[in-house]
């Protein structure tokens, strides 16, 4: 064989391995519905000239294969539910290379991601950022949980280092959320000068549970490191958090998180994956807003997943955080009540042809009885 024709089989062998290794990662990949475009109503403001507009709404999340059905549901109700839904910027944090370094599935690509978003969302206004997990892998600790070890969990301590500097405060939102109110509200919490995030706080909850009890009697730890703070400490849930980006990155909170991620790998101070260093840093300090931004818990524990109700009050954005999430537990036939209402915005398309996604045509309609406004 000529050494022409050797390297132009070489070349057609190259082509074919592409499009089939391109092929495998785009399969691996669940199919969505289009959703319905939704317009600005009167009042809104002008068309936005690029991601630095002032009169956007920046939404962050993260994107993954696992979480994408997830990621899409939760796009297609803050949309649903906007006053101004052109206006609504999405910022979305994907990791950067096949694998996250945790062992599991390997992750699609940033660009395979931006198709399906794109293909369901066509006139969105997003972004993808590509997140190195080598970035944090070092710095995570295991959890009571596997999936709260994953690298693209600690996406949220780099937003400001990502995002455009242009862009002044993010919305941080989980993947298993939905909205049920116009997420502009949230948008517009007043930031006091002494605060960096705001987040419906909880100071009923028992808070020296998310921590060990080599945290508490250690002398130099416990109840010393939340001495001098604004307030005394509650719980909070990272899952959904107004951040002002400028205050971020001036007070280089990064870092700060990262520090208590180090005590952590010498002295086992808690068990619960990201949250708690983000406790250790914010707690005191946080702006509390009204719980009705984050009735969460709907995934119940982070080891059964057992069925939570709503908690008393209005409901602006419903959270299955913990360990059941609202997709698995339909296709399993084993939803729990509130799982039927988040699958009025499943965007996704069976493979098999049966169930079916949440119909684009109208858009989803909410039961006046589960909601108190």
């Amino acid at each position: 064989m000529g050494g022409a024709m050797r390297a132009g089989v070489a070349a057609a062998m190259a082509v074919f391995l592409a499009v089939a290794l391109s092929g495998a990662s785009a399969a691996a990949l669940p199919r969505f519905a289009e959703a319905p475009e939704y317009r600005n109503g009167e009042g809104c403001p002008p068309a936005a000239a690029g991601v630095c507009d002032p009169g956007l709404v920046h939404i962050a999340m993260t994107l993954d294969a696992h979480y994408l059905r997830g990621s899409m549901a939760a796009v297609y109700s803050l949309l649903k539910h906007a006053s101004c839904p052109e206006s609504i910027f999405f910022h979305f944090l994907a990791a950067e290379a096949s694998g996250d370094g945790s062992g599991s599935e390997p992750e699609p690509e940033p660009e395979l991601l931006r198709r399906a978003v794109a293909a369901s969302f066509p006139s969105l206004r997003f972004e993808i950022y590509p997140f190195r997990a080598g970035a944090v892998a070092g710095l995570i600790s295991a959890s009571v949980r596997a999936a709260l070890e994953s690298p693209l969990n600690y996406a949220r301590n780099h937003l400001a280092d990502l995002l455009p500097r242009c862009v002044p405060r993010a919305i941080y939102l989980d993947s298993d959320v939905l909205a049920a109110d116009d997420v502009r509200r949230l948008w517009e919490t007043r930031l006091p000068a002494a605060a960096v995030v705001a987040a419906p706080e909880y100071c009923h909850a028992n808070f020296s549970r998310y921590f060990t009890l080599a945290f508490w009697s250690d002398p130099g730890l416990g109840g010393r490191v939340f001495a001098g703070r604004r307030r005394p400490p509650c719980y909070f849930n990272t899952g959904v958090m107004v951040i002002d980006l400028r205050r971020w990155r001036a007070g280089n909170y990064r870092r700060r998180i990262e520090r208590w991620m180090e005590i952590q790998k010498e002295k086992r101070i808690y068990e619960l994956g990201s949250l708690p260093p983000f406790l250790l840093v914010f707690a005191g300090e946080v702006e509390a807003v009204d719980h009705r931004w984050n009735q969460h818990g709907l995934g119940g524990d982070n080891v059964h997943g057992s069925c939570r109700p709503l908690h008393d009050g209005p409901v602006s954005l419903m959270h299955w955080s913990g360990k059941g999430k609202p997709w698995d537990r339909l296709d399993a036939g084993r939803p729990c009540p509130l799982d039927h209402t988040w699958r009025l915005y499943d965007l996704y398309i069976p493979s098999n042809g049966s169930g079916g996604a949440a119909s684009p045509a109208s858009g989803p309609a909410l039961s006046a009885s589960l909601f108190s406004w």
